[in-house]
């Protein structure tokens, strides 16, 4: 898991209509919670998505933006975009490539951890939560850091 305070690294993946979108490009928007997952139409990260996709008005009215990265190919993330109606892109990462830039592979290279970044328009980490299993700490993570990022103010330096 990357440091707070640490520089996010820069990426290009394909989102779900397989058009290339990188960092830079989602940050454009404002700062972005950027939350790495195992899989789509899992249990876990099911919920997981659902709760992103309840937040979103919170989360946009706040000045965020939101992005999911996983390894399945953009033909899936379409699909599951599509069931659960998500608001927001879902990265490909087939090779897991920026799964290990982000230090979020699994244990022996095994999957992927559930991971959720806050990262700020300077490309600045400035929260993070790893919660493999209990999702409300991802939910949490989020209702904070809408709390703390609106238009007015500058994002917290302190961890979320």
């Amino acid at each position: 898991m990357l440091a707070i305070g640490s520089r996010a690294p820069e990426f290009t993946l394909p989102d779900q209509d397989d058009r290339t979108t990188s960092l830079t490009t989602l940050l454009n928007r404002g700062p972005l919670i950027l939350y790495f997952y195992p899989a789509d139409f899992t249990p876990g990260c099911t919920r997981e998505a659902c709760m992103f996709r309840d937040l979103h008005a919170e989360i946009l009215s706040a000045g965020l933006s939101v992005a999911g990265v996983s390894p399945q190919a953009p033909e899936r993330h379409t699909e599951f975009r599509g069931k659960y109606e998500l608001p927001f892109p879902l990265l490909s990462d087939v090779e897991k490539f920026v799964i290990k830039m982000y230090d979020v592979n699994g244990p022996l290279g095994l999957g992927v951890r559930r991971v959720t970044y806050l990262i700020d328009q300077a490309r600045v980490i400035r929260s993070v939560v790893k919660a493999d299993f209990r999702i409300i700490q991802h939910e949490d993570f989020v209702r904070k850091a809408t709390l703390l990022s609106g238009h007015a103010r500058p994002l917290a330096k302190e961890p979320v």
